[in-house]
């Protein structure tokens, strides 16, 4: 890979040593001044000149990395030999690449760094400006795509993956393309323990390095990170309680012990500071966070009687939570597809079908029970019925209420359109038995309707992940925010058919032959964040928690809903972007999170830009009788 290293050296500056960050926003004063760290006339003109050069690094570069991808995706013999392709000489190819496409490659690199190394805490100076500083000690739950997983197996099979990261690396993209066989058996769990299988032994990366970037230049957590630093923020009294998201939460303590160890930095930053602590979870962390507020406090799990969280916990800042889980979670599972493969072109789609198919997908998902606490949950109350849903517009010509549809419905495997509960009925009847099993003794995705439910759910660990059958904890001083963007089409419902191919080992594929109306190539797009639709953000937020059986200390709960206006040259959407997992770069986003960590949240005002209220009136939950 030493010619990989030699081209970007070469093409890009010797920059290794720095990550790439995106610049942060600039922030407008009271008085309309803008603060801003670099001049407006050299940003202005750094802008005109990157657009052009862009253009012909693009087109010079494009044929260069087309090889290299198509390579990826192709097996051996099909278009190049892999193989073959890491003993080409790199810098032969690079010399014949016009010198001017290169300088202006290395001229632009210069320039964006230059920007971002003025650019890139200009959230938390300015704050810090304002007297803001670290105050509450910080706490980091992470989401899916945030926590790398290191292998640790000594075993013969997995030496040469040792402290590698096998999710979250470009360590992992090498292991998939190359040795794809074992890179899966690393990943997927035992079928039937939930656990690791004999032999593997993958762990979720710790400290800050776990969930700042995903590879290289794709930044996660590292604008939060750097704008939190501003503040007095640093390893003593901030923390990544990274975890392996491919475990349900009750293995998750009992392989790795996570939640007694969230407890201790919990009860120890407290203790050090003398403050309490700022909980921030982003995505499916927020899932795993409400669960372990159940976990702490319960009689034979942490043990920390119905106090526990009112002393040690000021807030939780709850940003793009999956809260009532993801619908693109659901064809994951069924039939290893969403939007992201449905869309695709053929080409694509064959490198893809090449790589890694839908079957192998469909077993890969399923072998990582995490990944099954992301479907829906609330059912028909919150989703819909065949006729109606809380967020169908005026002019449908089908309700989102049918949330698996089928052009045909002739046959077993193709029955009449079905609701999100009568869908979760077909993925089990056309399971295998030990996914369902995994499933039903992990997961509830129902609705308690009573009080006494609910009270009666705190006792039983499958429902501590559903905010609907189950309530935050009884403590009146806990404030809860609820940061997530709005404005990106996000997967909502799906189109299905039978799967006819004789070779293919699955029974149902998305209809990606159907695109008219509001269906484009089988998948149907709704309201949300580009990965979680809006009544899974927001609706625990702007209604539920506000039904005295979910919040009966009635916690302050507060919605910031940031719309999605993408920077058109970003290709991470710039400073206000609402994108599920970009917002953690977005300007807003970064003030917000310091507000509260430095004790100021409470001059923090609701922000509603959706129709999430509207939406949360027609959900069919009501107040006890």
């Amino acid at each position: 890979m030493s010619n990989f290293s030699t081209l970007r050296r070469r093409v890009l500056g010797d920059s290794s040593s720095e990550p790439s960050r995106a610049p942060s926003p600039n922030f407008t004063q009271k008085d309309g001044e803008p603060v801003t760290l670099i001049s407006a006339s050299k940003l202005q003109k750094l802008s005109k000149n990157r657009s052009k050069r862009r253009q012909w690094l693009v087109f010079g570069l494009g044929g260069l990395f087309g090889i290299v991808l198509a390579a990826f995706f192709a097996q051996q013999n099909d278009v190049l030999n892999l193989e073959g392709l890491m003993d080409i000489n790199l810098d032969s190819l690079l010399d014949a690449i016009p010198a001017g496409i290169v300088r202006d490659a290395k001229d632009i690199t210069r320039h964006e760094r230059e920007t971002v190394n003025y650019d890139s805490f200009s959230v938390g100076l300015h704050l810090q400006s304002q007297g803001v500083k670290a105050r509450h000690p910080v706490i980091m739950i992470p989401g899916v795509i945030s926590t790398g997983l290191e292998s640790w197996g000594t075993e013969e099979m997995s030496r040469q993956y040792f402290r590698k990261r096998l999710w979250g690396s470009w360590s992992m993209m090498r292991a998939l393309v190359l040795d794809k066989a074992s890179w899966k058996k690393h990943i997927m769990l035992d079928k039937l323990t939930g656990l690791d299988p004999p032999g593997i032994k993958l762990r979720a990366a710790q400290g800050f390095d776990a969930a700042d970037f995903f590879i290289t230049g794709y930044w996660i957590w590292s604008k939060i990170l750097e704008n939190l630093a501003t503040l007095g923020y640093d390893p003593t009294n901030a923390f990544t309680a990274a975890y392996d998201w491919r475990l349900s939460c009750d293995k998750l303590e009992l392989r790795d012990h996570y939640f007694t160890r969230l407890k201790a930095h919990i009860e120890t930053g407290v203790l050090t500071s003398g403050e309490k602590v700022v909980l921030v979870s982003h995505s499916m962390g927020s899932q795993v966070l409400f669960y372990f507020l159940h976990w702490v406090e319960a009689e034979g799990h942490g043990g920390g009687g119905p106090k526990w969280v009112e002393t040690f916990v000021d807030s939780w800042i709850n940003i793009s939570g999956s809260m009532l889980g993801a619908l693109k979670g659901y064809p994951a599972v069924l039939s290893g597809e969403m939007k992201d493969t449905a869309q695709l072109n053929a080409f694509a789609v064959y490198g893809l079908e090449k790589f890694l198919a839908k079957h192998e997908r469909v077993e890969l998902f399923r072998a990582t029970p995490g990944a099954s606490s992301l479907l829906p949950m609330g059912g028909d109350a919150v989703w819909g019925n065949k006729t109606f849903a809380p967020d169908d517009q005026a002019n449908q010509t089908v309700s989102y209420g049918t949330f698996i549809n089928f052009k045909e419905s002739n046959s077993s495997q193709s029955p009449a359109n079905l609701t999100v509960d009568e869908s979760h009925v077909y993925l089990m009847d056309h399971s295998d038995i030990w996914y369902r099993d995994q499933v039903k003794r992990t997961y509830s995705y129902g609705v308690a309707h009573t009080k006494a439910e609910v009270e009666k759910n705190a006792k039983d660990p499958r429902k501590w992940m559903n905010p609907l059958e189950t309530r935050l904890p009884l403590a009146p001083h806990l404030k809860i925010y609820c940061f997530y963007g709005v404005g990106k089409p996000t997967e909502r419902s799906y189109w299905y058919r039978e799967d006819r191919d004789p070779i293919s080992k699955i029974n149902v594929t998305i209809d990606t032959s159907l695109t008219t109306g509001e269906i484009d190539h089988g998948v149907i797009m709704g309201e949300g964040d580009g990965t979680v639709p809006l009544l899974s953000n927001g609706y625990m937020c702007a209604k539920g928690w506000r039904i005295k059986r979910y919040n009966p200390a009635g916690v302050e709960i507060k919605v910031y809903e940031m719309p999605h206006e993408p920077d058109r040259i970003s290709p991470r959407g710039g400073p206000n972007t609402g994108d599920h997992v970009d917002i953690l770069g977005r300007a807003s986003l970064n003030d917000l999170i310091l507000r509260v960590a430095g004790g100021k949240g409470h001059h923090i005002e609701e922000n509603y830009v959706s129709k999430i209220r509207e939406y949360s009136e027609k959900v069919r939950i009501y107040e006890d009788a």
